[in-house]
């Protein structure tokens, strides 16, 4: 059964996962050291993740491994959307799991899919599919050679404008360098 990866009813552009980090976040910014993020729970916690240390993924970029070609994460959440009834996650057992999984994608790879895979991402569903983004039309995908999705939806940072104070010289400082110097 092929995947219908021409669905474009769900927006998932800025919304990533972090590693380490519980949850799902949109990218809301970014700094010097790092992308802005903003959890996607009630508490709407921001936090900065490094870029060179924190490994995040889009989730819009995100596949499964499937028997033939590896699915797109958007395909299978678009199939979720049509389950009556999502087991908890956190009761469920792993035949349940896997049951589920074949009903939304009955081509993943049985042996590289785990039950901890399936079980994020019914927990990320279950994030999402409040978020007005989850029936929003899909932005045009990225052009062929650009760069992630991550990095260009960040507007470059914009300078503030600040007084500066005026440097002053520490006391003493210079007289004890030349005196070191000249020794």
């Amino acid at each position: 059964m092929s995947q219908t990866s021409n669905l474009k009813s769900m927006n998932l552009r800025g919304i990533v996962s972090v590693s380490g980090k519980p949850g799902l976040f949109k990218l809301i910014g970014q700094n010097k050291s790092g992308f802005i993020l903003e959890s996607l729970d009630e508490q709407k916690v921001k936090i900065v993740v490094n870029i060179s240390t924190a490994k995040m993924a889009s989730l819009e970029d995100i596949t499964v491994f499937g028997e033939n070609e590896d699915l797109k994460l958007i395909d299978i959440l678009e199939k979720l959307k049509e389950v009556e009834s999502l087991p908890d996650v956190k009761k469920a057992d792993g035949s349940t799991l896997r049951n589920l999984f074949l009903e939304v994608a009955p081509d993943h790879d049985i042996e590289k899919v785990y039950a901890s895979d399936m079980k994020k991402i019914i927990t990320w569903f279950n994030i999402i599919k409040e978020l007005p983004l989850f029936n929003e039309e899909a932005p045009a995908p990225l052009a062929e050679g650009a760069t992630s999705a991550v990095p260009s939806l960040v507007e470059a940072p914009k300078p503030v404008a600040m007084d500066k104070p005026k440097a002053t010289k520490a006391a003493g400082k210079s007289t004890t360098r030349l005196s070191q110097k000249s020794k």
